[in-house]
């Protein structure tokens, strides 16, 4: 059995809470936008969002499942026929809530909230794991021309302006021994 949120409700009672979730996804879907208060708008959103994603489905058992929220025939109609397809590319966040300010009678903080309509960017941020530390940047040590000839590197080696694989290692050693390493490799 679920629990019920803690805290006041919307209305006082849980089913007083999903009649007024339910009218404010009804405008919502009808208008495009609605105003109301911020508490109200941030209860609405997940609400408005999950049926959003059943109609995007589109076969008769969400349709099913919205009804049993929204109870207008015409709306539900409307959510399936117009406003799934202008999501179906988009993987969530259909709506936005914007901040308005307080109301002028009784100074409750209001909100609009509104079907997002703007096309998903093409370009997507895509989210790296952070590194502990950042990797010291490798320094690509050139050799001269003369001291590496083609015809004295093998076959399956980099090409000649490509530096060899071991010269990072040599970098850490004295200049003494950099000159020998490389006679050696020569």
């Amino acid at each position: 059995m679920p629990k019920p949120a803690k805290g006041a409700r919307l209305g006082g009672s849980p089913a007083h809470e999903r009649l007024i979730l339910a009218n404010l996804a009804t405008q919502l879907f009808q208008h495009g936008r609605i105003r109301t208060t911020e508490a109200k708008a941030k209860r609405l959103r997940p609400v408005a969002e999950r049926l959003i994603t059943k109609a995007k489905k589109g076969d008769i058992h969400n349709r099913r499942q919205v009804l049993t929220v929204v109870k207008d025939k015409g709306v539900v109609h409307h959510l399936f026929t117009e406003i799934a397809p202008t999501f179906a590319a988009r993987p969530g966040g259909y709506t936005r809530i914007t901040k308005l300010g307080p109301r002028k009678g009784d100074n409750a903080p209001m909100a609009l909230i509104e079907l997002v309509s703007e096309p998903l960017n093409a370009a997507t941020v895509t989210r790296t794991a952070p590194a502990a530390a950042p990797a010291p940047a490798e320094e690509v040590v050139e050799l001269p021309a003369e001291d590496v000839r083609a015809e004295d590197a093998p076959a399956d080696a980099a090409p000649a302006d490509s530096a060899p694989a071991d010269a990072a290692s040599d970098e850490d050693a004295p200049a003494d021994e950099k000159t020998e390493s490389k006679k050696d490799e020569a």
